[in-house]
């Protein structure tokens, strides 16, 4: 069962794709269900796509396809002709529930059109530091535009950066990670962690028989170890914003 937001959403997307052959952009899906972030169309997305009514096309910007609609909606039909804005050279293969890679120079906009929906907006948390946990660092009203090929499956959220703990690893003081969200991560990775349910830190993970290490890339700092129920993970590293 669909929430009313994300009910609201499907439909907006279905229609908007029969009326112009291209998903509506994050801006757009915003404005239409009345919500004052764009992070919001992103987690109504992700909801979609988990339940079977969204695709999203890997590397393609403004690419959503409807893979079906709530059974109190009718189906669309088969063959519904293509909206006139697709006429021209591409409009014998167009499909008008994907937007595909390959633009035709002529189309006015289009391209520009994909550029500005090529990012996603991500909450942004506050600075990563000692005796918080990371929900205390969410600011409701941050969010940070990270390019959608950064982005994999599942939730993500923004950290900046404080300290220069982790500079052999290439992430410097002011830098915002992208971190997806998790509990699990594997030996190595670069990970959020809570320590004894009030610290945050952003460090290496290394699992040493019954005990977790946090490993720092700077050989000024010491690494750290603890017993396994100190050490909670909540979220793995997948990218990196710098501002020069």
């Amino acid at each position: 069962m669909l929430t009313r937001k994300q009910h609201e959403l499907l439909i907006f997307i279905d229609k908007h794709l029969r009326a112009t052959g291209f998903s509506p952009s994050f801006e757009e899906m915003k404005d239409a269900l009345k919500l004052k972030s764009k992070s919001g169309i992103h987690r109504l997305i992700t909801a979609l796509e988990e339940r079977g009514f969204l695709k999203r096309r890997a590397h393609r910007a403004r690419a959503l396809e409807v893979i079906r609609l709530p059974e109190n909606i009718a189906p669309r039909r088969a063959a519904e002709p293509a909206p006139a804005a697709a006429a021209g050279p591409a409009a014998a293969t167009f499909s008008p529930n994907v937007i595909h890679g390959r633009f035709a120079p002529n189309l006015a906009g289009v391209q520009r059109a994909a550029n500005e929906a090529a990012a996603v907006q991500l909450p942004l948390y506050g600075r990563i530091a000692a005796g918080l946990p990371i929900e205390a660092l969410r600011d409701s009203g941050s969010s940070v535009e990270v390019p959608a090929a950064l982005l994999t499956s599942g939730e993500h959220y923004a950290l900046e950066v404080s300290g220069d703990s982790m500079v052999e690893a290439g992430i410097l003081d002011g830098d915002t990670v992208i971190i997806r969200r998790g509990d699990i991560a594997d030996n190595g990775s670069i990970v959020v962690a809570l320590v004894d349910e009030n610290e945050v830190t952003l460090k290496r993970l290394r699992r040493k028989g019954n005990s977790i290490a946090l490993e720092p890339a700077n050989p000024r700092y010491e690494t750290r170890i603890f017993g396994p129920d100190r050490v909670k993970v909540q979220g793995r590293l997948i990218g990196l914003l710098r501002r020069y």
